[in-house]
């Protein structure tokens, strides 16, 4: 939905879902008004770090701050969310998970830290929870951000742009909905499901065929084809634009061969973050933690206190390049060479293995 409605966050449409299925079956007589809004606050997630005189949230009293920190913690993104989709994903996706939920919560309990409540874990579990995040890196790594998922969704992302104005969906209102626009109304978006993708497929509306011939590609593993990936320089600080690097990569590839022909739309660079869930920081630095002998004290534990072997960036970004004109072999040897003078040119570190050679679809699974 990103790719269509560009700042959309799940979350917000969460409460909106909740709002709307709390209305829509008559059950608000069956909770508090408190209630409601801790619920909604609990999906949200509420900043506890920076929080001031008077306490701004309805759902519970400042005595209860802790709960905020279960369901999304947005000090330090421990919480049960987590938990779940890591044991869930790993165990379907085949990844072993080194991280054991159920020991962190034998090991946790509510301390006081100066006037306020924060769930702490024993000192001794500092270790599970860095595997807890390195796990989750690695399973974006490997799936999420896999270079063939990356593509079908960028490709799913235009076709659904391309179909967003010529599909229509009844909402709670008279005029109908595009696929963008559901999102403003909770009825339309209960109607937004993966058949969106078989109604594009099959359709035989003219105004659909650009949408449909990408999703065709999908189907048949036609890809667009993969060009390499990079990293900059993690303590830098420039803004990668997706679309003046494609126009970019096109001028480097016509630089290097002058009778080439092509355009930024020839090609999709992409640009996405791998972090720890707190961009460049440590999440553990935010973890309070208690020990044996003073249970009821709660401290913090520094990443130098625990080994030297451990990360100094929680963060990087990268680039990947993608080539829409999969048939040209001439074009496709002439991207991949642009791409790394592209890299060359601006100080990014191109990444070894699992690179494609030109003309590969990216059909297979590496």
């Amino acid at each position: 939905m990103s790719y269509i409605k560009p700042g959309f966050k799940h979350e917000d449409l969460s409460e909106k879902m909740f709002d709307h299925l709390i209305e829509s079956n008559h059950l608000k007589k069956e909770f508090s008004e408190p209630d409601l809004a801790f619920i909604k606050e609990l999906i949200k997630g509420v900043s506890l770090s920076d929080v001031q005189d008077p306490w701004p949230y309805k759902g519970r009293p400042v005595e209860k701050m802790f709960l905020y920190q279960i369901v999304a913690n947005k000090e330090n993104g421990i919480d049960v969310d987590k938990f779940d989709y890591l044991a869930r994903d790993c165990y379907h996706l085949g990844i072993q998970n080194s991280f054991d939920y159920k020991r962190f919560l034998k090991f946790a309990r509510v301390c006081d830290v100066g006037n306020k409540k924060h769930i702490c874990v024993r000192d001794k579990e500092v270790w599970n929870l860095y595997n807890m995040f390195y796990t989750r890196y690695g399973l974006y790594r490997r799936t999420c951000h896999h270079r063939v998922v990356n593509v079908i969704e960028i490709m799913i992302g235009e076709a659904f742009g391309e179909a967003d104005e010529y599909i229509a969906m009844k909402g709670s209102e008279v005029e109908p909905f595009t696929i963008s626009g559901a999102v403003n109304d909770m009825v339309a978006y209960t109607k937004l499901t993966d058949a969106i993708f078989l109604q594009i497929l099959y359709s035989s509306d003219p105004n659909l065929s650009a949408a449909k011939e990408i999703l065709e590609k999908i189907v048949h593993r036609k890809f667009y084809s993969y060009l390499g990936e990079a990293t900059p320089d993690p303590t830098g600080t420039e803004t990668l634009d997706k679309s003046q690097l494609s126009e970019e990569l096109a001028k480097a590839v016509t630089s290097g061969d002058p009778d080439m022909r092509c355009t930024r739309e020839d090609f999709v660079v992409d640009v996405f973050v791998m972090d720890y869930g707190m961009k460049e920081k440590n999440p553990i630095d935010k973890v309070y933690f208690y020990s044996k002998n003073n249970p009821k004290e709660a401290f913090n534990i520094r990443r130098e206190e625990v080994s030297y072997l451990l990360l100094e960036n929680f963060s990087e970004r990268i680039i990947r390049a993608y080539c829409k004109k999969t048939d040209d072999e001439n074009l496709l040897k002439a991207a991949k060479n642009g791409f790394m003078q592209l890299c060359q040119d601006k100080g990014f570190s191109v990444r070894q293995g699992g690179e494609a050679g030109a003309g590969e679809t990216g059909d297979g699974d590496g």
